[in-house]
C-alpha cells in the first residue's frame, strides 16, 4: 500500500540486534507509506516491534556494531538509512520529531522546562534569545499549559504526568515538523488525560499540517485520529488497511483479539475483559510458519507454512497475513465474537 505521493515510504524494514542468546529480529519485512497530513496507527502487544520501527525511521536504529538495519526509509525522495549523520541531525528535529513514550525519563530533570524547548529551537532555527523564549511560551500554551509564562520557567517534577506528556508535544512541534512520530504518548496516563492528548495531536494535525505516526497497544486509542492501521505481531505486518476497513472488516485472528479486548458499551458491563491466549513468541526463536499460530484457535495444517502479507478480501488496499479463506473468515470472526461476548457475561 506504498503511494508514488507519499511524504514518507517503508520498505522491507528490518533491524535486528546481536545479543550473547542469538540474534533478535525485532522488524522483520515492514513496509508502509504516509502522505501529507494523513495519521497512520501502529497497534500491537508489547514487544512486537513498534516503537523500533519508529526509532529506526528516525535514523536512531541504523547498523551498527550489535544492530543490523536494511531496507529503505524514504523521506521526501531520499534514504534517512543512508544519510550522513550530519545531515541527518539537521532532519530529525526540523522535518521529523518524536514524542518518546515516558516523559519523565525523556526529560531532564536538573534542566527548566523553557530551556529545554529552547534547546531545540536554538539548535534547528534562527531565533534570536529573546524570540526563542517567547515561542516556547506560545508552544506550551499551545499545547494546554495553562500559566505558560510562569510555568515556562518549571522543573519536570513540578509537572502532572498528562503535563509532561503536553511538554514532550510542545518540544515535538517547536520546528513545525512534517512528521511526527507519536509513541505511546498516552500509557500511564487516566482515561480522561489520554482522550485529552489523542484530540491535542488531532488539533494540532490540523494546525501545524504534519503527518502522523501513533504507536499503541490499543486500538481504542488511534479509533478516533487514524486514517490507516498497520497491526504488528512478531515484527510483523499482519494486518494494513484503511481505518473503516480494519474496525469493520477485520481480516487477522489476532486483529480479532485486539478488538475483543476493548470494552463495549452496547454490551453488558464485563466482571473480566476476554484476552488473547498465550503470549508473543520469542523474537529469537519464532516458530514455523505463521508466528501467531501457537496462540490461534482457527489454525490448521496450512499455517505450518508462512502466510504472506496479501489482499484476501477483494479490497487492494487491505492486506492481512493469514490464510484462512476471505469467505470463512467472517463466520469465524462472528463466532470470536460471541464466544467472547459469552465469557463476559459468565464471568
Amino acid at each position: 500500500m506504498i503511494e508514488t505521493q507519499s511524504l514518507l515510504e517503508v520498505r522491507d524494514l528490518r533491524v535486528a540486534f546481536r545479543t550473547a542468546a542469538g540474534l533478535v529480529q525485532a522488524v522483520d519485512g515492514v513496509s508502509f507509506a504516509l502522505s501529507p497530513g494523513s495519521v497512520l496507527g501502529i497497534v500491537g502487544e508489547s514487544g512486537c516491534g513498534k516503537s523500533v520501527t519508529a526509532l529506526a525511521v528516525m535514523g536512531l536504529r541504523r547498523s551498527g556494531r550489535n544492530t543490523l538495519c536494511s531496507g529503505s526509509v524514504r523521506f521526501r525522495g531520499r534514504d534517512l538509512l543512508q544519510m550522513p549523520e550530519r545531515e541527518l541531525r539537521d532532519v530529525r528535529g526540523r522535518e521529523l520529531a518524536m514524542i518518546f513514550q515516558d516523559p519523565m525519563t525523556c526529560l531532564n530533570p536538573v534542566q527548566r522546562i523553557g530551556s529545554q524547548i529552547a534547546e531545540m529551537l536554538a539548535l534547528h532555527t534562527e531565533l534570536p534569545k529573546s524570540a526563542i523564549r517567547k515561542r516556547s511560551i506560545e508552544l506550551l500554551r499551545e499545547v494546554g499549559i495553562p500559566n505558560a509564562a510562569a510555568r515556562v520557567d518549571d522543573y519536570p517534577h513540578q509537572f502532572s504526568g498528562g503535563m509532561r506528556q503536553r511538554v514532550m508535544i510542545a518540544m515535538a512541534l517547536a520546528c513545525d515538523p512534517s512528521i511526527l512520530l507519536a509513541d505511546e504518548p498516552t500509557t500511564a496516563l487516566d482515561v480522561t488525560i489520554q482522550a485529552q492528548i489523542v484530540d491535542l495531536l488531532d488539533r494540532l494535525r490540523d494546525v501545524h499540517g504534519s503527518a502522523i505516526i501513533l504507536i499503541t497497544h490499543d486500538l481504542g486509542v488511534v479509533a478516533d485520529i487514524a486514517d490507516e492501521i498497520l497491526v504488528m505481531y512478531a515484527g510483523r505486518a499482519v494486518e494494513q488497511g484503511r481505518k473503516r476497513d480494519v474496525f469493520s472488516n477485520p481480516q487477522h485472528p489476532y486483529t480479532w483479539g485486539l478488538l475483543a479486548s476493548i470494552p463495549r458499551v452496547d454490551q453488558p458491563r464485563p466482571r473480566r475483559l476476554p484476552s488473547i491466549a498465550g503470549a508473543p513468541p520469542s523474537l529469537i526463536d519464532l516458530p514455523g510458519g505463521c508466528a501467531f499460530r501457537p496462540r490461534c484457535g482457527h489454525a490448521f495444517e496450512r499455517c505450518g507454512e508462512e502466510p504472506p502479507l496479501a489482499a484476501r478480501d477483494g479490497r487492494a488496499d487491505h492486506l492481512d497475513r493469514c490464510w484462512l479463506p476471505a469467505d470463512e473468515k467472517g463466520r469465524l470472526r462472528a463466532s470470536t465474537q460471541a464466544t467472547a461476548i459469552g465469557a463476559e457475561a459468565s464471568a
